[in-house]
């Protein structure tokens, strides 16, 4: 269970990473003219760039706490907060229109809410 854990950790980090870090350092501008950010048409940059913090955040929280022993009870906490960035992100998805994306919005909610529930205490 414990390395099913970790592949699960290691895939939320990579992947949120990657995304966050996108929308943290790209001018929104660029990254809707590639045609696969439409939501973010209707976000102001500020927006865009506070959703790649809390995805880079994320990220290091859902497995540096674990990994260095330093306050782990942070990884389970950071992985529900991944699972709330996913119901949100299906919302809007699901607002706009945007089926595409559903299935690995669904796919990252049921990874972060594995690593969410496997590294709970008790």
């Amino acid at each position: 269970m414990n390395i099913a854990l970790w592949i699960a950790q290691g895939l939320l980090a990579l992947i949120y990473l990657a995304a966050g870090g996108l929308k943290v350092v790209r001018p929104r501008e660029q990254l809707v003219a590639s045609g696969n950010f439409d939501w973010m048409k209707d976000s102001s940059e500020a927006g865009v760039k506070a959703v790649g913090l809390v995805e880079i955040l994320g990220a290091l929280g859902v497995v540096l706490p674990w990994l260095t022993g330093i306050a782990p009870i942070l990884t389970p906490i950071a992985a529900v907060g991944l699972v709330v960035v996913q119901i949100c992100a299906f919302r809007v998805h699901l607002v706009r229109g945007e089926r595409q994306p559903l299935p690995a919005n669904v796919l990252l909610l049921l990874l972060a809410a594995f690593a969410a529930v496997g590294r709970f205490p008790g």
